[in-house]
């Protein structure tokens, strides 16, 4: 059952979601959480789409916040919201309403957000698309748990990257790294199979895959050992080999589907690593609701730190740090000590220029005695 409300309210669209539960009826709400996405409406059908099948594991009611550009200077000191209502078999197993904001109201999505969030039921907010520098200061952000954003989709991955180590708070993930959870999962468990130490690693993938960078971090930083990265054509990851001191131990997957492990000392086998879709990340993100406290060691862990030995970063790091004026009065007191032994030495020079003896001088003193 679809309804569509034009210039509406919260209240209205609370009171279309009974009456819509009352007319296929299933008036209880059987839903354990409230997924809200913030997009634009280019990928508004994608994330919907993947939000809907993630709904078979986690009936929820889904809340997609559309902000509309106004092009015009009435439109956008004019507020409107419309919305699109849908239940039962138009929306899953849960609830959805599309909000379309216009206008100054859109500044004040989370004032819109609130009244329509399921009582005592966490909450999920997704970026699909556009994540705020710093997810939990965004005022929708601020209402979630769970804040899920995906740096893959970003302009720069890697720069992205940086900037969630700086801003992360408790709840926030990724699904850059959620990708990635079969890859760590295998290599635990190939590590648990033999009892010798790690010397180096080598990660190989894509150029600007952000699932690439928070591997070779999560490496590095359980490890402690250097970890190079290296470039292929893809798909996403495409191996990870780790030299030890039992041999090399291999995980390549050149086709995005099927990998082959190869431990030295065992027979290779096939390991199933295909590219999930995104209906199965958002899944996966949320069976689990408290932080990721393994995802922000890696994410702290710094893309910088990554060519470097374990040793030149425990160095680094426990270095003090000059501050610059210190560095500048150094280098003036540097280039003022220069100056005055170029001064002495040309002084010196010209002195013993002087003081220097002649056959005349000789002869005028042998004579004095």
């Amino acid at each position: 059952m679809k309804m569509d409300l034009t210039d509406t309210t919260a209240g209205e669209i609370n009171k279309a979601l009974i009456e819509g539960r009352r007319a296929i009826g299933t008036p209880a709400v059987g839903m354990v959480l409230t997924l809200v996405i913030v997009t634009d409406e280019e990928n508004a059908y994608d994330a919907l789409r993947a939000a809907s099948d993630a709904s078979r594991e986690h009936p929820s009611r889904t809340l997609v916040v559309i902000r509309r550009v106004s092009r015009t200077p009435r439109d956008r000191t004019a507020s409107r919201l419309d919305a699109e209502v849908r239940v039962g078999a138009e929306a899953g197993t849960g609830e959805t309403v599309i909000l379309r904001l216009y206008g100054e109201v859109s500044d004040h999505a989370d004032s819109v957000v609130l009244p329509l969030l399921l009582p005592d039921a966490p909450v999920v907010v997704w970026w699909p698309v556009n994540a705020p520098v710093d997810p939990a200061e965004d005022p929708l952000g601020a209402l979630a748990q769970r804040r899920v954003t995906d740096t893959y989709a970003a302009e720069q991955p890697v720069r992205e990257l940086a900037a969630r180590a700086e801003t992360y708070t408790p709840g926030d993930t990724d699904l850059a790294w959620t990708r990635i959870t079969p890859w760590r999962s295998m290599l635990a468990a190939a590590l648990d199979q033999v009892d010798c130490e790690v010397g180096s690693v080598e990660v190989e993938g894509e150029e600007f895959n952000p699932s690439c960078e928070l591997l070779a971090m999560w490496l590095a930083d359980r490890l402690g050992v250097p970890v190079q990265r290296s470039l292929s054509s893809g798909p996403g990851l495409t191996a990870v080999r780790m030299e030890t001191t039992c041999g090399p131990v291999v995980l390549d997957r050149a086709d995005g589907s099927l990998a082959h492990l190869s431990i030295q000392g065992q027979p290779g086998r096939a390991v199933a690593l295909q590219r999930r879709d995104t209906a199965e990340l958002i899944a996966e993100e949320l069976r689990r609701l408290d932080p990721d406290d393994t995802y922000a060691a890696a994410l702290r862990y710094g893309v910088e730190r990554l060519s470097m030995g374990a040793d030149a970063v425990a160095t680094l790091a426990d270095a003090p740090a000059e501050p610059p004026e210190r560095d500048a009065e150094k280098g003036a007191e540097d280039e003022a000590v220069t100056e005055v032994d170029v001064s002495e030495s040309e002084a010196g020079t010209e002195e013993g220029q002087a003081e220097r003896p002649t056959p005349n001088s000789l002869a005028r003193k042998a004579a004095s005695k």
